[in-house]
């Protein structure tokens, strides 16, 4: 994998910190460019990107709106949250991942920092989630797509998704027969992660268990990073 590495604290990894630090400085105890402290689970030898690293680069389009997303052009000026999910997922977890990005996507309308803001969720599976596909997708979901900062990431090719998530964020994605499931051809077994980079690029939280991650807990370290 390989994943840029922004500079760690030396320190020990403790609890989150009570106070909320300025980019470019040092979260409470925590490393450099960050705003928040340590996470309370050090994940520095995980295969992902996790605290203090700085969020892979890529570029994928956005079949909704037509145009390619980059992460380079968020730097500066918004906070990112990304995950991965695909459409037809038979077991919750994906709609689990969209959840709690839109929750923190209506945090960020009620508090005004919406325009500060971005939420990505890329497809795995570009064969099927096509742009009508996860237009749908987005409006069983509860999705604002007229917000203006969520973009439904859509790879070239499934080969390309596959390409970007092992070597960017260390994510392994396979198809596997879905033959337990009726009317679905194939799945895809995936890790459910979901990554908070603040407005420098820098990784503030990897929530590796995405799908069970406290969503009070993900959107208030959501607004601290966006409002620091």
């Amino acid at each position: 994998m390989h994943r840029r590495t922004f500079l760690r604290s030396t320190g020990a990894v403790g609890a989150i910190g009570g106070v909320a630090g300025c980019l470019g400085g040092l979260g409470e105890s925590g490393a450099e460019g960050t705003v928040l402290g340590p996470p309370e689970q050090d994940l520095s030898a995980a295969s992902h990107p996790s605290y203090g690293d700085e969020m892979p680069a890529f570029t994928v389009p956005d079949p909704i709106t037509g145009e390619d997303v980059s992460v380079a052009e968020f730097e500066g000026d918004r906070a990112v949250l990304w995950t991965s999910f695909y459409t037809s997922c038979p077991d919750g977890v994906c709609p689990a991942l969209v959840l709690r990005l839109r929750r923190a996507q209506a945090a960020a309308a009620e508090g005004g920092y919406g325009d500060e803001a971005a939420f990505l969720a890329l497809t795995f599976d570009p064969e099927r989630d096509t742009a009508d596909v996860l237009r749908e997708y987005a409006g069983q979901q509860g999705v604002d797509l007229d917000a203006g900062n969520w973009h439904f990431l859509r790879p070239e090719s499934y080969e390309a998704g596959q390409e970007l998530l092992d070597e960017q964020f260390g994510l392994v994605i396979e198809k596997r027969s879905a033959d337990q499931y009726e009317n679905l051809e194939y799945q895809f077994p995936h890790y459910g992660l979901i990554l908070l980079a603040n407005k420098e690029g820098i990784v503030e939280r990897a929530y590796p268990r995405g799908p069970r991650t406290d969503i009070e807990t993900l959107v208030s370290d959501f607004e601290r990073v966006v409002t620091a």
